[in-house]
């Protein structure tokens, strides 16, 4: 490799740096914007050019690193200057399993990050209940690598609805023995729920919705410290795909938070709502990597036509630096296989997977014991809702049939769908058009463009008038 140059910028105090990636390498007439690196903070930037892409092949060097360090962590990935991306599995500190985001566009990696992350929760000794909404096509080698998987919405709801029984039957052992934190095997292994593909459980008009939210709110907040974690995998055009809740939103960008290639409208509801630091920008990452040539009609050189993808490239937006450019390692066959993929199976490893503890197998149900899945799986976990109501009215809500259902916890109360207020509601129109411009990519937006843009963030709605005297005193 050759020549590795860094610069660093200062803007004045109290400003913040912004910038068009595609005009900035032009400027330094670099053809190849995957050369450079640029990251922000506030009035602060570090700009680094490379010779050549440093993510463009980001190798595994054995899949033994995918095992959990001391601090509870895997290595999924390379940044842009050789630094180790590394996601956090457990606390041993606050004695507590992680929330887990992520998400990105059609097309962006996720389901080979997901991947990563799996073999690693295999291979860290991890249960994991797995829900794969593509039909199980997400990740295939999964199956017979993960405690249970499923691959309908109903087995998803009775995946949920297990996980909460054991984490309720935990809560109750737990305090019995006076325990406040989980420790690692000490008993019970740390367990995860994975809902891959969730947007197609969360988004509006899915028919489980609502106990879908219900149940990862409260997994989310009460689980960490009884070593049951739960993680999203998604394609996310808007954060209303995430179960239009801004406690669930919330809840999870305090956890681990990766994001791939977005879409201009994702990125400005991650400004509003808080999951991308303030005074932060990130770098649009394009589809395809390489130096685009032009080419003149009288000119016989023919197009390169097979630049390489920018799959698994994104970004870290819960580690220490949020706007450095990450990449997932490389995994899996060059080229598509007939069946199940080898070198994605060989890094799940052959040892046997992680399951959930004999002491709450009653609480889990036939459900889990059977690994049942579809209609099946959502009549056993939650059989109160087949029961035919009594004689006289009554009816629907006991515990009863089911078999080996769970016994230990009650029937949850969920409650009917209710608009929660986003966070952009509560900021003024002046810090909503400010939202926008500052991740406008590099277009120039007339005022008509804004309001579109200020009216999609999910807070109340304004007016043209409101929003020409929100520049008006932005210009000033």
């Amino acid at each position: 490799m050759g020549l590795i140059y860094e610069l660093t910028v200062q803007a004045p105090p109290g400003d913040v740096i912004g910038y068009d990636m595609a005009r900035l390498a032009d400027a330094m007439d670099i053809k190849d914007p995957a050369r450079l690196a640029v990251e922000t903070h506030g009035s602060r930037g570090l700009v680094t050019i490379y010779p050549e892409d440093p993510l463009a092949d980001v190798l595994l060097p054995d899949p033994e690193y995918l095992v959990m360090d001391s601090t509870g962590r895997i290595w999924v990935g390379l940044h842009h200057n050789g630094r180790r991306t590394k996601v956090r599995l457990y606390d041993p500190k606050g004695g507590s399993a992680q929330r887990m985001l992520l998400f990105g566009t059609t097309g962006a990696g996720k389901s080979t990050g997901g991947q990563i992350i799996l073999a690693g929760m295999k291979r860290s000794g991890i249960g994991v209940f797995y829900a794969d909404l593509k039909g199980g096509q997400s990740a295939p080698e999964a199956r017979g690598n993960c405690a249970w998987c499923v691959y309908t919405q109903e087995g998803a709801i009775a995946q949920l609805r297990t996980f909460w029984n054991v984490m309720k039957a935990r809560e109750v052992r737990y305090a019995a023995a006076g325990r406040s934190k989980f420790l690692m095997d000490r008993p019970d292994p740390l367990m995860y729920m994975v809902l891959d593909e969730a947007n197609r459980l969360l988004e509006k008009g899915a028919p489980y919705r609502d106990e879908a939210t219900f149940y990862i709110k409260d997994i989310g907040r009460t689980g960490r410290s009884l070593g049951m974690g739960i993680a999203l995998f998604a394609q996310a055009g808007h954060l209303e795909e995430l179960g239009g809740s801004d406690t669930l939103r919330s809840m999870l960008k305090e956890g681990e938070v990766i994001l791939l290639r977005w879409t201009s409208n994702l990125m400005r509801q991650l400004v509003s709502d808080g999951l991308l630091p303030a005074g932060q920008k990130l770098a649009q990452i394009p589809k395809y990597a390489g130096a685009v040539e032009l080419i003149s009609q009288f000119d016989d050189t023919e197009a390169d036509e097979d630049r390489p993808g920018t799959q698994g490239s994104g970004y870290h937006l819960s580690g220490l630096h949020p706007t450095a450019r990450m990449r997932f390692f490389k995994v899996g066959s060059v080229l598509p296989t007939d069946g199940l993929d080898p070198e994605m199976l060989a890094l799940y490893g052959d040892g046997p997977h992680r399951a959930l503890e004999k002491e709450s197998w009653e609480d889990a149900g036939e459900a889990y014991l059977g690994k049942l899945d579809g209609m099946e799986a959502y009549q056993a976990a939650c059989p109160e809702k087949f029961e035919e109501p009594e004689a006289g009215g009554g009816g629907g809500r006991g515990r009863g049939g089911g078999g080996r259902g769970a016994r230990s916890a009650p029937v949850p109360a969920i409650p009917a769908s209710a608009p929660e207020p986003r966070t952009a509601s509560r900021l003024t129109i002046t810090d909503r058009v400010l939202a926008v411009l500052e991740n406008t990519d590099g277009e120039d937006l007339d005022d008509l463009e804004i309001l579109a843009a200020v009216n999609a963030d999910g807070g109340r709605k304004v007016s043209l008038g409101g929003v020409r005297n929100a520049l008006t005193g932005l210009r000033g």
